[in-house]
């Protein structure tokens, strides 16, 4: 199934960010969003492996950290512990808004675990990262993949002025379908 391409009327990268460290400062009083550090990994594999189905090798989030590190986020608790991180890749592609190669921002995973939810980390780490997809590493457009049942990621996206762009089939390993959601930036 596929969606319209239009681009989305979004809210700037800027604004986006903004508003996300004004909701920390209400919703997450003394948790921090910062740039990752490679004491973290053990962590973030931790962080993966309790709150979300799909896991990937240690070499795997140590080569995201080695390569693009400035994109590479976790949410630290009032106490220091790593409690969500956001981890993504540059890639060169076609665009989702045009049909030449573009710079895209992959938002390959982001995580928080349950006990740390409902404080607006997520948006924190998305906002985090977006802000240095673009000012970073240039990016023009970013995407991500999602469950078509995860309705609270979804929600979020939107907000984030994410659009489905299409639906791939059987896309996890359990056989669940997934949406491909996209946005320009800044």
């Amino acid at each position: 199934m596929l969606f319209k391409k239009e681009k989305p009327a979004v809210p700037s990268v800027t604004t986006i960010f903004e508003n996300a460290l004004a909701t920390l400062s209400r919703e997450a009083p003394g948790y921090t969003i910062r740039l990752a550090r490679k004491e973290d990994i053990e962590s973030i594999i931790r962080i993966n492996r309790e709150a979300l189905p799909e896991n990937y090798p240690r070499a795997f989030f140590e080569d995201l950290y080695n390569s693009y590190g400035k994109s590479f986020f976790v949410a630290e608790a009032p106490n220091g512990e790593v409690v969500g991180y956001v981890m993504c890749r540059v890639e060169y592609k076609p665009g989702f808004f045009k049909t030449l190669l573009v710079k895209s921002g992959h938002i390959v995973s982001i995580a928080v675990l349950k006990e740390h939810r409902g404080r607006s980390l997520g948006l924190g780490l998305m906002a985090h990262a977006l802000k240095n997809l673009y000012e970073s590493y240039g990016c023009s457009e970013t995407y991500l993949e999602v469950r078509v049942s995860n309705t609270p990621a979804i929600n979020l996206y939107e907000k984030l002025g994410y659009v489905k762009i299409r639906v791939e089939k059987q896309y996890y390993l359990d056989g669940e379908d997934a949406y491909i959601m996209a946005r320009p930036l800044p």
